[in-house]
This record gives structure tokens, C-alpha cells and sequence, in this order.
């Protein structure tokens, strides 16, 4: 590009070509000498240089790519370079956008800008500014506070600058409604956690299969099968292609949901392609109970590197105070996890391979909350590519969720919160109903997932006649594999 050229680009976004120089400690541009050369020669000297630079490569960093990911209250974008970023950011307004200068950098041929689909940018533009760095601007759908990290290589990406924006007007998608139920009637709350996710692609199997696809798809499927047993209702920690951090995932759960047990779902991958088969893992207490549990507790923990999100302690507690605070929780919290674990273990072992018949225990940081009985699952693996072909169908996919539905019920009706619906149907081998105007024998059955056939037996009804008033005892829903 020649300097009109390029000052037309900086008058277009509405920047003074003087005004975005080289910052204090940034590299500067490095040509070819046959850049310099064509530069400085005559009248003509910018436009060849502007062919020498389409046709030799530019020596200094290179941006790979820009990808884009909407998450509930943000909107994250990445620039991928070869090398560590020498960058400048700037806000502008009247419109609103983001101006990313990366300097002593240039585009490979295949490079694309990308088509934004955003709540947040509206579009994103790119060219060369002043030969050798390169411009990325943002366009802003709406006003958004900023802010920036820059990420070390971690597979499969190299560098990358990371743009997060805050929408200061947050469309509130992706929560559940907060209705209150009567004492002795609530839903135990079932927090779904689908592993990975935006940026962090998690295993990556046969066929490019991703892990945090796989996880998301087993994940919603759950929650159907969750939604449709009487007593449970599911919530998704992640509902899309965007990157929740490790710890954010159980904070969500309690804060935001108030969770009562959390399921984090995975499908790996191993050193060998022969590993394979499901397992269930709790929170260990002395450290990984075996080399594999030990290499996927570690590799799981290392997406906070790729999420960018660093370690998370109390703030204005005393470390010894917090450190006794949460083992007492964490030991009734495990003992109970891992009864959830083997009763969710038992129920995969009934319909898939299990790769061992006992519960793991590994250090995953999405299982240290000091409140939840806390597992994580992996669905299997997907280094093994027979069982990665069988986590990429829709049929195997419900097969394992209907699995761990059934087994996250069979745990609940043992072991249920107090003040759920279920709690008091295993006090009273049942729960007591009365009959509404509108009622029928069958929408109360359906309600409950019974048939009609077992309400008029606890009830000794003879016919389908039934009274404004009445009161009916509901019995527990029969175990079931649909």
C-alpha cells in the first residue's frame, strides 16, 4: 500500500496517520533490502515498494488469524500470531470501534478477515498501515468496556492477543428463571458442565472430531433426559461454542444457579490409541489415584492457560481460616461425591464399556467446591478412533446421557437435598397432591412420569373419576431407560 493509500486507510477509521507511531519498546519495522531500496528510490519508489512487499515475504511476525466467540455476558477475540505480539490498541468513537495495530507484521496469502457474527461486533475490517505493520479494526454493534491478555503457546495454538468485551447492555440470555417452589416441592438443580469450549477445542480425535463439540452435544442431551425425570431439573453451564474458565464453572452453578449437584462431562484423549472406555472421577484427597488419572487431571487444569484466566483464592480471609473452612466442607462434600460417582459408574457399566469398574480420583479443579457432590465423566476417549466414531454419532451420544441420567436419579432419590420434591416423596413413599380444577388422572400422572395405572393403584381408584379437593398420594416414577 502506498503512504496516501495508507493515510486514506487511517483517515477512514478516523485516525491521524501521526498518531499511532512506533511505541516506546517496540520492535522496529525490519525490510528486505529490496524494500528499502525500492522505497527510497524517485517518484515512483512507493508503489514498487508496495509490489516488492506482495511478492517477497516480510521479515518479523505474522498474523495467523482472528476468530470471534459470543459468550452469555461477553464477545472474545482472538488474534493468532507466529510470534509473541508488539501491538497498540485504541478506542474510538462516534462510531464506536476497537483499532488493533500489530507491529512488524504481516498476512499470509490465505489469510481472511472474518465475517463477524456478533451480538457485540458488528464488523471487523483489516489492511496494512504504513507497509509493514497491520491494522485490525473492530466495529462495535454497541458500546463495550475492554479488556486485553496476551496468551502463551498452548496446542494446538501459537500466540495469541486476546480482545475481551464487556457489552454494557447485557441481553439476558442463557438464565433460568428463578421461581421459588413451595417448601418440600423444589426441583433438586442439576448443573451440566460441557468441558472446553471457544478457544479451548480440548482433545481433538480421529477425523478432527473436537472434544468440547462431542461434550457439548452428550451435555445437551442430558439435560433433556434430566428435564423429563420427575424431581430434576438440569442447568448448562455452557449452552454454546465460548470458553467458561475452570473455576467460573462451578461459581456459576452456585451463585447463579444454585446447584445442588455438579456433572462435568469429557471425552479425552491418551498417550496410546488403545485406551478407551467411560470412567467417573471425584476430587482425590491425597492426589491422582493412578498415571492416567494424573496426565487428565493435568491436562484439564492447563485450560486455564488457555482460557487466560489465572489462580483463584479467597480475598480478605485469612489462609489458614479458609484452608479449615473448606477441607471440613470438602470432606462431606467427597464422601458424597463419591457415592454419586459410583452410582453414575454403575449405571454406564449397564449400557457402555467402562475402561475400569471403580471410581477415579484425580486433582480437576472444576471438582473443588467445598458445597456440591462434584463429578466429572469421561464419555470415553478420543484418541481411540473406534471410540471416537461412536462419540460423533447422535445414537451413541443419547445412549451415554440416558446412562448418566439414570444414574444421577438413582443417587438423588437415596440421597435427596432436603426440601426437594424428591426428599419428601422418599419420606412419604410418596407426595401428597391435591387435585386442582383441570385435573384428570392423566395430566397428573403424566406431570409425575407415572402411568395412570400406578396413581389409581396407590390410590385404590376404580374408574377415572376423580373430585376438586381430592387428595392423591403420587408414588415414585418407575425406574426407566427412555
Amino acid at each position: 500500500m502506498s503512504r496516501e493509500g495508507a493515510d486514506m486507510w487511517n483517515s477512514s477509521i478516523g485516525v491521524d496517520p501521526t498518531d499511532a507511531r512506533r511505541p516506546a519498546g517496540a520492535p522496529r519495522p525490519r525490510l528486505s533490502p529490496r524494500f528499502h531500496t525500492g522505497y527510497r528510490r524517485g517518484r515512483y519508489g512507493a508503489l514498487a515498494a508496495a509490489a516488492v512487499l506482495a511478492a517477497v515475504p516480510v521479515v518479523g511476525n505474522e498474523l495467523e488469524g482472528v476468530r470471534i466467540h459470543d459468550a452469555p455476558d461477553s464477545t472474545r477475540v482472538v488474534l493468532s500470531t507466529r510470534d509473541a505480539p508488539s501491538y497498540k490498541i485504541l478506542r474510538l468513537a462516534n462510531p464506536d470501534r476497537v483499532v488493533i495495530d500489530l507491529f512488524d507484521t504481516h498476512v499470509g496469502r490465505s489469510f481472511k478477515t472474518p465475517v463477524a457474527n456478533s451480538r457485540v461486533v458488528g464488523k471487523i475490517r483489516s489492511a496494512y498501515r504504513q507497509r509493514v505493520h497491520y491494522r485490525v479494526v473492530l466495529d462495535l454493534a454497541q458500546s463495550a468496556t475492554l479488556e486485553e491478555l496476551v496468551l502463551a503457546p498452548i496446542a494446538p495454538y501459537r500466540h495469541r492477543l486476546v480482545i475481551d468485551l464487556y457489552p454494557e447492555r447485557v441481553e439476558r440470555q442463557d438464565v433460568e428463571p428463578a421461581v421459588r417452589a413451595p417448601e418440600g416441592e423444589r426441583d433438586i438443580v442439576v448443573a451440566v458442565d460441557p468441558g472446553h469450549g471457544g478457544e479451548d477445542p480440548g482433545a481433538i480425535g480421529a477425523g478432527r472430531i473436537y472434544e468440547k463439540t462431542v461434550v457439548l452435544a452428550i451435555s445437551r442431551q442430558l439435560k433433556r433426559n434430566l428435564d423429563g425425570m420427575a424431581g430434576l431439573r438440569a442447568v448448562m453451564i455452557r449452552t454454546g461454542d465460548y470458553y467458561v474458565p475452570l473455576r467460573g464453572r462451578v461459581q456459576r452453578a452456585q451463585q447463579k444457579f444454585g446447584a445442588d449437584y455438579f456433572v462435568s462431562v469429557h471425552a479425552d484423549a491418551f498417550r496410546t490409541p488403545r485406551v478407551s472406555g467411560a470412567s467417573v472421577y471425584t476430587l482425590s484427597e491425597r492426589g491422582a489415584s493412578s498415571e492416567t488419572a494424573r496426565w487428565l487431571a493435568e491436562k484439564e487444569n492447563r485450560s486455564d492457560l488457555v482460557g487466560g484466566f489465572g489462580p483463584v483464592s479467597f480475598e480478605d480471609v485469612d489462609d489458614a481460616v479458609a484452608r479449615i473452612v473448606v477441607d471440613v466442607s470438602m470432606d462431606s462434600k467427597r464422601n458424597r461425591s463419591i457415592e454419586l460417582a459410583e452410582t453414575v459408574l454403575r449405571a454406564l457399566g449397564r449400557d457402555v464399556k467402562l475402561l475400569r469398574n471403580r471410581v477415579g480420583e484425580a486433582g480437576f479443579a472444576v471438582l473443588k467446591s467445598p458445597v456440591m457432590p462434584s463429578i466429572l465423566v469421561e464419555t470415553g476417549f478420543l484418541s481411540n478412533p473406534d471410540e471416537a466414531r461412536r462419540l460423533g454419532t447422535a445414537s451413541y451420544q443419547r445412549r451415554i446421557a440416558r446412562a448418566i441420567a439414570n444414574g444421577i436419579r438413582e443417587y438423588a432419590r437415596d440421597h435427596p437435598p432436603a426440601g426437594t420434591l424428591l426428599a419428601t416423596m422418599k419420606d412419604h413413599g410418596g407426595v401428597r397432591y391435591v387435585v386442582k380444577r383441570g385435573d384428570s388422572l392423566s395430566v397428573i400422572a403424566a406431570r409425575h412420569r407415572i402411568s395412570t395405572r400406578q396413581l389409581k393403584a396407590r390410590n385404590g381408584i376404580v374408574g377415572d373419576v376423580i373430585h376438586v379437593g381430592q387428595e392423591l398420594m403420587v408414588p415414585y416414577a418407575e425406574a426407566s431407560d427412555s
